[in-house]
């Protein structure tokens, strides 16, 4: 199945379908994919949402996280994502790149990419990464006047409201303003750089609304599971960057084998092989869409060989 075909297509609109997910007995994980091939991957492994994180997309094109990234890069990106996986996308829109107006705009651009849901959080540009230190913050209601504006251009994009303030005004100022956020128009609320399991627990206690929470590593926030995270009160858990760390990792090992050696050879095992990338991208199945092309045949492993 491709995306240039409708075979097996779900038609209900993106946002309905992650309501639909989240609703659903336990808690939805939802892997960041940065790009549409870590989007696949995720969806082989069984899961049935992504995220894609403006820290891991920033990252991956040599930016830092602080609020740069462009509508037009987020939203090609959006677009490439969705329509390779088919999967409920959650899009980091940070900030939302601007004031009432240019949250409208985010809302409906990405809504039209494909997004299922968007996320808007409560900092001021330049914005940070949630688990670092010194984060400023907008007044709370000029955040609620966003999250207003954005539920207000959506169609059936879902709006989850992030709030950082759990770092400066403590976890009451944080369910303060995620209580103002859901009278909005919020659909969810994420409470960003929570450190505990008491302050986890507390949280879902005082909100009624679906909660996500966010697993990335080396943060503030302890190494908590999925079913942890369920028991806490939450609806949904992200690992934003995750995909995105691995990554950098293999592919910095991988050149200094090749500094060092010379060949690729001693990374072959850790590589994904033609075979699966192929199938991993459904390359047989554009084949099939045009006549002219000759069924591929993947070439032989010519380890051992000279």
């Amino acid at each position: 199945m491709t995306w240039l075909g409708n075979e097996g297509i779900d038609p209900t609109p993106a946002g309905e379908r992650l309501e639909r997910l989240w609703r659903e007995p336990g808690i939805l994980g939802i892997p960041g994919a940065h790009n549409a091939l870590a989007g696949l991957l995720a969806k082989r492994a069984g899961f049935k949402a992504l995220y894609l994180s403006g820290a891991a997309l920033s990252a991956s094109l040599g930016l830092a996280d602080l609020g740069i990234l462009g509508l037009d890069e987020l939203g090609l990106f959006t677009r490439m994502i969705a329509r390779a996986t088919n999967l409920p996308l959650v899009v980091d829109g940070d900030t939302g790149h601007g004031g009432i107006l240019n949250v409208m705009r985010m809302a409906r651009e990405l809504e039209d990419a494909g997004a299922a849901a968007i996320q808007i959080e409560d900092q001021a540009l330049p914005k940070k990464c949630g688990h670092l230190n010194d984060k400023r913050l907008v007044g709370a209601e000029e955040m609620a006047a966003k999250v207003a504006a954005a539920a207000r251009a959506r169609r059936h994009l879902k709006i989850i409201a992030r709030t950082d303030a759990a770092a400066s005004e403590g976890l009451e100022g944080a369910i303060a303003r995620a209580r103002l956020y859901r009278e909005a128009g919020a659909d969810a609320i994420f409470p960003e750089a929570l450190t505990s399991a008491a302050m986890f627990r507390d949280f879902a206690r005082a909100i009624d609304a679906p909660l996500l929470a966010n697993m990335t590593e080396f943060g503030r926030t302890p190494y908590f599971t999925a079913a942890e995270f369920a028991g806490f009160g939450f609806k949904m858990v992200i690992w934003p960057v995750s995909s995105l760390r691995v990554e950098g990792a293999a592919v910095r090992d991988l050149y200094a084998c090749l500094a060092r050696d010379g060949s690729a050879v001693a990374m072959l095992d850790r590589m994904q092989t033609r075979a699966d990338l192929y199938e991993t991208i459904g390359y047989g199945d554009y084949e099939t869409l045009d006549a002219a092309i000759a069924k591929s045949v993947a070439p032989p492993d010519l380890r051992g060989r000279k």
